[in-house]
């Protein structure tokens, strides 16, 4: 399950959280993870470059790179995997 909330972070920069588990989620130990990412600022549409990549695709060719030759469906499978662990 992922949770996500893009928020406004102070000028002091404290950041409080208050979680209330769905009831999906079992009684007992569970694994919390907390990412943050800055949130890019607004790009109006006509001033957007259409060929320059997003940061998001860049991060994702940088990784793909040291991968070499693979397709997109190695990709997909890959990920699969993961998921069912």
């Amino acid at each position: 399950m992922t949770i996500e909330q893009t928020i406004e972070v102070p000028v002091d920069r404290r950041v409080f959280f208050e979680f209330l588990a769905p009831k999906e989620i079992p009684v007992g130990p569970a694994r919390v993870e907390l990412k943050v990412t800055p949130v890019p600022e607004r790009q109006d549409e006509s001033s957007r470059d259409k060929n320059k990549p997003t940061p998001r695709a860049d991060r994702f060719l940088g990784i793909a790179k040291e991968l070499g030759e693979i397709t997109l469906e190695q990709i997909k499978d890959e990920r699969l995997a993961r998921q069912l662990k």
